[in-house]
């Protein structure tokens, strides 16, 4: 889950980082910012509970679904091994939309940064040498902006890791490390497997850490 709300946090916060990185300007750069960073600013268990009332049957998504007639496609994707749940509410797919609902800011904001980094004179000499729009990306931006996309992966891959409110609040029962932290430590008392719990995040973190400082991640911090 973690991973895979890392990966779509960067394919939906990449486009949105690069048009207010490069061509939001004035009052348009401002307002983008805001609509990022508004949601920040709400609490994070009322949000939680709020994604709980949206994705119920009889919530907006619902009626949107209906209303473009793709019930019967979503109905199919529930019936997916992997996704479960009788409503997207009650789903691993509905727990992943919350997530990167949730953690999207902290992946545009990094990316954001790393794109203004980059300098425009070098977009400008690809094009000059014959590169197109698309190989200048490719070659030029996406190498550059890189570190940010690990930067903002930091966020978005150890707060889903360890979280234990959505996973208990959204989807299917599931044995996510925070809840079993959780568990333990709370209605069990076995504080010794708690602990033993709490090691594999903190181990994979750290190794995650290792690899990204590596790619130049903390540059873009």
């Amino acid at each position: 889950m973690a991973g895979a709300v890392t990966v779509a946090s960067a394919l939906l916060g990449f486009p949105v980082a690069y048009y207010m990185a490069r061509y939001a300007t004035g009052w348009r750069k401002g307002f983008f910012y805001i609509a990022v960073m508004l949601p920040m600013w709400a609490s994070y268990i009322v949000k939680a509970y709020s994604w709980t009332v949206i994705l119920s049957k009889g919530g907006i998504v619902y009626w949107l679904v209906e209303r473009l007639h793709l019930m019967p496609a979503l109905e199919w994707v529930l019936e997916l091994p992997g996704v479960g749940g009788s409503s997207l509410s009650t789903s691993n797919l509905g727990r992943f939309l919350v997530f990167t609902y949730v953690w999207l800011p902290f992946m545009i904001l990094p990316i954001q940064a790393a794109i203004e980094r980059v300098p425009v004179n070098l977009l400008q000499a690809a094009a000059d040498l014959g590169a197109r729009p698309a190989q200048s990306f490719r070659t030029v931006l996406l190498p550059l902006a890189f570190p940010g996309v690990v930067a903002g992966s930091i966020f978005t891959f150890s707060l889903t890791l360890g979280d234990y409110i959505i996973p208990q609040l959204v989807g299917p029962p599931g044995l996510f490390i925070g809840n079993m932290v959780y568990t333990m430590q709370g209605s069990i008392g076995n504080m010794p497997m708690a602990a033993a719990f709490t090691v594999v995040p903190i181990a994979i973190i750290g190794v995650y850490l290792t690899v990204a400082r590596r790619l130049g991640a903390f540059d873009a911090l």
